[in-house]
């Protein structure tokens, strides 16, 4: 089984309903996307949409938070 991954949001440029900056989203694998330089992450609209990956920077989580934000979601 494949763990989870999270990015962190640094820009949301055009996309302020979408996600906000400093926040933590998971990301959903989709390696077509990432050949196009985006990633598919749950936004605030609880859905997996497309974005530039350069909005984004990759965090490894402690596990107590990493399953406390598994929890929350």
């Amino acid at each position: 089984m494949k763990t989870k991954q999270f990015v962190v949001c640094l820009r949301n440029d055009g996309y302020q309903v979408s996600l906000e900056r400093r926040k933590i989203y998971q990301v959903i694998p989709d390696p077509e996307a990432a050949k196009h330089r985006q990633v598919r992450v749950i936004d605030e609209s609880g859905e997996g949409y497309l974005y530039p990956q350069n909005f984004f920077a990759p965090i490894e989580l402690p596990q107590p938070i990493r399953r406390a934000v598994l929890a929350a979601v």
